[in-house]
């Protein structure tokens, strides 16, 4: 990968920074409803404490304003359960409480500050070497010894804890963010057909997938659903209602155009809907596309869609997921997540993009994948060649 991991740290003694990302669902009294990232970042966490380090552990939890902007201290308690060693909770990020409790850890100690995102500069973005100008950095880059980066769902974020502690201390990847790099980078090493499921409700992110793994020959069929499928079928020439079209238009404007050339230039190896289901008096009711337009949206595919995506991965070497095929939340709308995912973990080798698409596994107990990323975002960016910023800082 050409940077460096914890194989290169001596960590006996070392007071050690470790960036992750935990930023977890919460219920409705602020307590975790999901704790899928916390579990990723364990063995990372667990191998520093146990080699001896002393972890000032940094992390977010959701974005000023919203519901789930919140401390960290249940998110301690729950790391606290999860690991052998010992971690406290610190109220504060870089404050002077901040820097005595880490000055005061052990060696196999650990102490989770305070949310980075009720700093203000954190929720900003900078070019690395002003980053490491920052308040944060400026006040926690001398009390470590070192930095390790483990949040690669925050990868594609250039702020302070991600960016700029890299240019004021020695930093090496974790083991999530190494995984991660080594599997996303290499998609053109897996074995083919390599089959690309694109569906949910972000276009834009599918389109850019989609351009990107067909201009570079990556993919050789490309499965569409959900809202993403729905615009392929509108530039397809089917008047799919004005509520799916309605949908599409207030996500982007240009949606339609777009698959309208990709199709004209990939269309042989591009799959649309064949049907969908739509919601009549409460009930699940699947609507050919010769019986289109009806007059509400589109929440999932159709039974024929799902068994014609199925065959396809029934001889795909590798299945890649990004976006779920319908609105799984809601179990009259989870059969094409279910079906398609399901036979998608059958492949010879199989990688999920993160974010809602994982999402989505957890709630319909659907396993057996070789690879799920923790990232969505930061998984997308990988997938259509872009850089990520923490992971060019640490190269650099």
């Amino acid at each position: 990968m050409g940077i460096p991991t914890l194989d290169d740290l001596a960590v006996d003694g070392t007071t050690v920074g470790v960036r992750v990302d935990i930023n977890s669902p919460l219920g409705e009294d602020g307590r975790l409803a999901d704790d899928a990232r916390l579990h990723a970042h364990v063995g990372t966490l667990q191998e520093l404490l146990d080699r001896g380090g002393k972890l000032a552990v940094l992390a977010h939890q959701g974005r000023p304003g919203g519901d789930e902007f919140a401390t960290l201290e249940d998110h301690a308690r729950r790391l606290g359960e999860l690991l052998d060693h010992p971690i406290t909770y610190c109220d504060a990020t870089f404050s002077a409480d901040a820097r005595d409790a880490i000055a005061d850890l052990d060696s196999g100690e650990a102490v989770l500050l305070e949310n980075t995102r009720f700093y203000s500069e954190e929720y900003m973005e900078f070019p690395p070497a002003e980053a490491a100008e920052t308040f944060l950095v400026d006040r926690l880059a001398p009390v470590v010894d070192a930095f390790v980066n483990d949040a690669f769902a925050a990868a594609h974020r250039s702020q302070p804890s991600i960016v700029g502690l890299p240019m004021r201390v020695d930093s090496y990847a974790g083991r999530v963010m190494e995984r991660e790099l080594d599997v996303l980078s290499n998609i053109d090493d897996t074995p083919r057909p390599r089959v690309y499921a694109l569906g949910g409700a972000k276009i834009a992110d599918a389109f850019d997938v989609a351009e990107s793994v067909l201009e570079r020959g990556l993919a050789d069929e490309i499965l569409t659903s959900g809202m993403t499928g729905n615009a392929f079928l509108a530039a397809s020439g089917v008047d799919i209602g004005e509520p799916s079209m309605d949908a599409i238009t207030d996500r982007d404007a240009t949606a339609v155009e777009q698959a309208e050339a990709l199709l004209s230039e990939y269309g042989e190896k591009i799959h649309v809907p064949e049907d969908v289901a739509v919601e009549r008096d409460g009930e699940r009711v699947e609507v050919g596309i010769d019986e289109l337009p009806v007059d509400a949206p589109a929440l999932d595919v159709g039974s024929d869609t799902a068994a014609a995506y199925v065959d396809v991965f029934e001889t795909a070497g590798t299945a890649i997921l990004n976006g779920p095929p319908g609105v799984f939340e809601e179990e009259r709308f989870a059969h094409g997540t279910r079906e398609i995912f399901g036979a998608a973990a059958n492949a010879e080798y199989s990688i999920v993009g993160g974010g809602d698409t994982a999402a989505s596994l957890r709630q319909l107990g659907i396993e057996g994948f070789d690879h799920v990323s923790t990232g969505g975002g930061a998984a997308l960016r990988l997938l259509t060649g872009d850089e990520l910023p923490a992971v060019e800082v640490l190269r650099e």
